[in-house]
């Protein structure tokens, strides 16, 4: 079975992500741009045995822009955790599963068609993410809490006041009733003062 997983992703997944432009290094393919780099990530389960290879995809997204803004080394071949924006393929892609599994039974053609199949739907999507501020948007048109100080900063720096009061305000209605509320909104408030402004949640 792992024969076949690493026949897959060489013979397979390797030729189809390289002609989109991805480079492969381990189980990691990136792509770079100018102002962000790609990754597609292929993490074997732990719970693996000879007759029973699980899988899964993960998907990032690294900014430089958002790695200064976090005073963080400016990464060339970032690792999956190191990514601005994260998700498994099934995030981006609902047909996908929470993981692949290859046992004895399985039809090594069909895996193959879905599997390249949702990585066309990840190469679309990641065709929309063309800097970081289009991480922050996803971000905070959810809005969440993941990537918050980042896209503050973001927002205030390219004083877009409005986006970044819009933000704060629907974080607030999601959350502000949980507990940890309170520490993300001293966060906030201090990343507001730093940039002169006025911090109210009303």
């Amino acid at each position: 079975m792992q024969q076949l997983f690493n026949e897959l992703v060489k013979c397979d997944v390797k030729p189809f992500l390289s002609k989109h432009g991805f480079a492969k290094k381990g189980l990691n393919f990136y792509k770079t741009t100018e102002s962000l780099i790609y990754m597609i990530h292929f993490q074997k389960s732990s719970g693996n045995s000879s007759d029973n290879v699980m899988f899964y995809v993960n998907c990032g997204i690294y900014a430089a822009e958002l790695a200064q803004i976090q005073s963080r080394e400016i990464l060339t071949t970032p690792k999956e955790v190191d990514c601005h924006f994260r998700a498994r393929i099934g995030e981006i892609t609902e047909s996908a599963p929470d993981r692949y599994s290859i046992t004895p039974d399985t039809n090594m053609d069909d895996l193959r068609k879905t599997l390249l199949s949702e990585l066309e739907e990840v190469n679309h999507f990641y065709e929309k993410m063309n800097s970081a501020r289009d991480i922050v948007h996803y971000y905070t048109s959810g809005p969440f809490l993941h990537l918050g100080e980042e896209s503050f900063h973001l927002l205030l720096q390219s004083n877009d006041v409005a986006a970044a009061r819009q933000y704060l305000k629907a974080l607030q209605e999601k959350y502000g009733t949980e507990n940890r509320w309170t520490i993300f909104e001293k966060k906030y408030q201090a990343i507001f003062h730093k940039y002169g402004l006025e911090f109210h949640t009303g």
